[in-house]
């Protein structure tokens, strides 16, 4: 890593999920000569395309992406797996002169990255009994989660089974609370923080055009496709927003008007937990998504340091 690395060379762009992330870096990457490096905790796993929001592949024929397609749906995949992959991949846009541009909405994976946290320890055996006691229907697992550690309940979505047994591994094994080890980190990558925002009945409206449009490209199918190929919907990959709802629907066990409500609705509570994260983060330069020139202002920001408000 060149630690020298100036915020012109490293760019983070962040926000909420529909906000715009995508099409402002591939925008910046044009004109910066840049790379994008994802970092979004689902479109690591192939097949996990429509509904994951990927670049598609005439994008990514332009642009060149990091950290798409690095694990099949169902082969392990951790933070600690994502950091090595980032870092090397960073190191090797740096290493070519290149802009690198880190885009996502998943914080543990942006701070994996930029902010080098630190993995906190494993605890096999503990981990092996959460993951029976799990698997047995247990539902004291949440309660313990809620009554240890109520910062790591709020932060993160239950339905994703493979996160809480992790907070509560590391907080039983520790002794410490999760949200607390997990922030154990080395000297932070020089970036720049981009932030992009939307007012909350807009961004709500984008986020229901996203779904109808998924449908429409394919996402029914593309969950159909991943059941034919023998991939279980009780895999961490397919916690992913929507493919739950989506095997429920392609099973009649629920009608598609049904599955779109709830999947707003889990957006829609997902959006709340990332801009929680985000109020927080006070490195970030924020722009308006809907500003018509808001390439030229993150471009002036980067170039000069501009402020965005």
């Amino acid at each position: 890593m060149d630690e020298g690395a100036s915020a012109a060379q490293v760019t983070v762009i962040t926000g909420p999920t529909a906000v715009g992330k995508s099409r402002l870096a591939l925008e910046l990457a044009a004109r910066l000569d840049g790379e994008i490096i994802s970092a979004d905790s689902r479109q690591v796993y192939r097949y996990l395309d429509i509904g994951t929001a990927k670049p598609t592949q005439a994008e990514r024929a332009l642009v060149p992406h990091h950290l798409i397609d690095v694990a099949y749906p169902d082969e392990p995949y951790s933070i600690a797996d994502y950091q090595l992959a980032a870092q090397r991949s960073l190191d090797e846009v740096l290493a070519r002169g290149r802009v690198a541009l880190v885009v996502g909405g998943s914080p543990h994976y942006i701070q994996a990255l930029i902010d080098r946290l630190r993995p906190a320890p494993r605890f096999p055996e503990l981990r092996a009994w959460l993951d029976r006691s799990d698997a047995n229907g247990s539902t004291d697992l949440d309660t313990w989660l809620r009554e240890l550690d109520p910062v790591a309940a709020d932060a993160i979505d239950l339905r994703n089974r493979r996160r809480v047994l992790r907070a509560l591994e590391v907080t039983l094994g520790t002794g410490r609370r999760f949200s607390e080890v997990g922030r154990q980190r080395l000297d932070a990558v020089g970036a720049l923080w981009v932030g992009l925002r939307m007012d909350r009945a807009s961004l709500y409206t984008a986020v229901a055009s996203r779904f109808d449009a998924m449908v429409e490209a394919g996402w029914v199918e593309e969950v159909r496709t991943l059941l034919a190929m023998g991939y279980s919907p009780s895999l961490p990959s397919m916690t992913a927003t929507g493919y739950a709802e989506l095997v429920a629907v392609i099973r009649g066990a629920s009608t598609l008007a049904d599955a779109r409500e709830r999947i707003l609705r889990a957006t829609h509570s997902f959006i709340r937990r990332q801009e929680t994260w985000l109020r927080a983060e006070k490195r970030i330069v924020w722009f308006e998504a809907s500003d018509l020139g808001l390439s030229e202002r993150v471009l002036a920001a980067q170039t000069f340091g501009h402020n965005g408000d």
